[in-house]
């Protein structure tokens, strides 16, 4: 059995039909360069016929519920989608009103993403990018951080642990994509995200944020901070935000590196048909 593994390994190198395979038994994938065979888990859709919209919001959520059970390649390299850990944040804000702060954050574990909801994604007959409704009914940041500078007048400056916890999080996702050619397919580049967050809670809590000097002022700050959470989020939102988008751009990038777009809009045109030469 051992033997014949090999061979299949050998002829697949010598092939080059799907770059790097390693096989386990006789049909079992477990890593590959990108899918040459449409995953069974994801529909596909033909963005001229009608019901595209439909139909692309049904594909987006399969391919997020098998991102949760897990897709090899994703999970080798950015670990569960479920909780996720995020790459440190280093955040600085000085034009605000309501804040002025320099942050950072590390040891970032996101969680939440498990139970994302597509609500609606359109896809752009003109250039392909994306606009993608998303709804969590809960998000939670675990992270260190390291604070310095005031927030709705109070000035902070401390480290240790905090949370930042959200409810009923709507997140509108815009997706800037580049189309090119790979081993015979078409591919999503994606360029740059931006996302708009909506909710309608925010939770905190920063441990030592006043290095320590008095736990009950700690306290009090911390449900001052929830009591105005709307402000507080304000302060807040440019990291919430780009943890979003790290996350999503993060994971798209490696998926669509993965799956040709052909998978996803059958009748999508190679990136000279859309542009006018060859990329």
């Amino acid at each position: 059995m051992w033997q014949t593994v090999k061979q299949v390994s050998s002829l697949c190198k010598i092939a080059l039909i799907c770059g790097l395979i390693v096989v386990n038994g006789v049909n079992e994938v477990t890593s590959v360069e990108f899918y040459t065979e449409k995953p069974a888990f994801l529909p596909s859709c033909k963005i001229n016929e009608p019901g595209f919209t439909k139909c692309s919001t049904n594909t987006v959520q399969k391919l997020i519920d098998q991102l949760v059970i897990g897709i090899p390649e994703v999970v080798k390299e950015f670990g569960p989608f479920d909780p996720m850990r995020v790459h440190d944040i280093y955040f600085k804000q000085d034009s605000s009103d309501v804040a002025r702060v320099h942050a950072n954050l590390s040891d970032v574990i996101v969680k939440g993403f498990s139970k994302t909801i597509i609500k609606e994604s359109r896809v752009s007959k003109k250039d392909y990018s994306w606009i993608t409704k998303i709804f969590l009914p809960k998000m939670r940041m675990d992270a260190n951080y390291k604070m310095e500078g005031r927030i709705l007048l109070i000035p902070l400056r401390g480290s240790g642990k905090m949370f930042i916890e959200i409810e009923n999080l709507d997140i509108k996702l815009y997706t800037k994509t580049r189309l090119y050619e790979k081993g015979g397919f078409t591919f999503d580049n994606v360029t740059a995200v931006r996302v708009d967050l909506n909710m309608t809670r925010v939770r905190t809590n920063f441990e030592n944020i006043f290095n320590g000097q008095s736990k009950e002022v700690e306290r009090s700050t911390n449900e001052f901070f929830n009591e105005n959470w709307r402000d507080f989020y304000e302060a807040l939102k440019p990291i919430i935000s780009e943890t979003v988008e790290t996350i999503l751009y993060d994971v798209m990038h490696k998926v669509f590196e993965l799956i040709p777009a052909n998978f996803f809009v059958e009748d999508i045109p190679t990136s000279e048909q859309l542009y006018g030469t060859k990329n």
